[in-house]
């Protein structure tokens, strides 16, 4: 009798053939929050993880083209310039206040925001919106994105972030489809991103304007989904992942007490439901597909009366994925309020951003994450 392959050579051998892990860094919205970012990622690269392909929405989106278009030496350096521009000089720096005067200074702040702008992002329309002419931009929208894109030209080479070193995608919603579209420097229908795309990802009405982009006109992806982790798991079926999960808003939380409360709460679900959705239908369809495969390593007759076509479709449903999730989740926000959004100020721009580091070394620590990951589909938390 012939000897039996030993299985343990079998996985080390598939292991060889199967192309390097790629560190996928996915990246939600929810505006000013997003500095969370910039500290999640410098906690990253303190840990010497470098995203292989970056996924975002909205100020996602932004944070990604910054991150990609740049060299590395220069990644971190003009993210934290692009948040310190968007948060000086909009309030005094004075001492944060506590409890019911701390919610009343961040409302007050965002309304002086709301009513001057951020510098290198946003400015308010004059005249407003409703003495705009109809069907202009300025009539269906309360905010100019010319500084954003001004400050976008400046920080971002946008050859460099289509040579492909780093992955791009941006998630943006067609207004008169209402379908979600993901504009992607890789894959099958890889595509040469320009600032429209990105600016076409951030443009949450009606504060802002659609953008026209090739051949329709875009809001804001968050709109759709908050939670770009989707295309992640559907595109590049074949390759290893880890995936660096940053989530601005909570899928857990506790029962409200007021009034501001009710409103925060619901934020946080509103925003984090379709990505809890999304990991959780990883999860339960990864034995699903592990089943597939044995029926059809088995030669199963009764796979014999598919067609092709539908096989073909089989297998591919059944390729194995190796993919381990890394949830950074700002559970524990700085700035809690419920104008927490809009708060551009830079005693909260830098509290957000010192909570990145701290719940990225925190969630880290689980494992190594340069590693590859293990066979299936795993989530630290959930």
């Amino acid at each position: 009798m012939a000897d039996q392959p030993d299985p343990q050579l079998a996985e080390a051998g598939r292991r060889r053939r199967r192309p390097r892990h790629a560190n996928v860094l996915v990246l939600q919205g929810g505006g000013a929050l997003g500095a969370y970012h910039l500290g999640v990622i410098e906690e990253l690269s303190a840990q010497g993880i470098v995203p292989d392909w970056v996924c975002g929405v909205s100020i996602g989106a932004i944070n990604a083209a910054i991150l990609a278009g740049n060299r590395p030496e220069d990644r971190l350096r003009q993210l934290a310039r692009f948040w310190e521009r968007v948060s000086a000089a909009l309030v005094p720096p004075v001492a944060w206040p506590s409890g019911c005067a701390g919610e009343m200074w961040q409302d007050a702040s965002a309304l002086w925001i709301a009513l001057m702008g951020v510098p290198g992002f946003f400015a308010p329309r004059f005249p407003p919106a409703p003495c705009q002419p109809r069907g202009s931009a300025g009539a269906v929208s309360q905010y100019d994105l010319s500084p954003l894109r001004a400050t976008l030209e400046e920080l971002v080479d946008w050859d460099r972030l289509n040579g492909g070193a780093m992955r791009v995608s941006v998630g943006a919603v067609a207004i008169e489809t209402g379908q979600i579209r993901y504009f992607d420097t890789g894959g099958p229908d890889a595509r040469r991103l320009s600032i429209d795309h990105v600016l076409a990802s951030c443009a949450l009405p009606p504060a802002f304007a659609p953008v026209l982009v090739e051949d329709a006109w875009y809001w804001d992806g968050g709109i759709a989904s908050n939670a770009p982790v989707q295309h992640v798991f559907d595109a590049d079926w074949g390759r290893d992942k880890n995936i660096f999960q940053v989530d601005l808003f909570p899928a857990a939380g506790p029962l409200p007490e007021t009034l501001a409360d009710v409103e925060i709460r619901a934020q946080d679900i509103r925003f984090s439901s379709r990505t809890r959705m999304n990991t959780r239908r990883e999860l339960e369809l990864a034995p699903v597909r592990a089943m597939v495969r044995r029926l059809l390593s088995d030669c199963n007759p009764d796979l014999a009366r598919l067609e092709p076509g539908e096989l073909a479709a089989l297998r591919r449903f059944a390729e194995e994925q190796r993919i381990d999730i890394c949830q950074i989740v700002y559970a524990d926000k700085a700035r809690a309020g419920r104008a927490r959004g809009y708060d551009f100020a830079a005693g909260a721009i830098r509290a957000h951003r010192e909570a990145g580091r701290r719940d990225a070394a925190e969630a880290l620590a689980t494992r190594d994450w340069r590693a590859p990951p293990a066979a299936g589909v795993r989530c630290d938390r959930l």
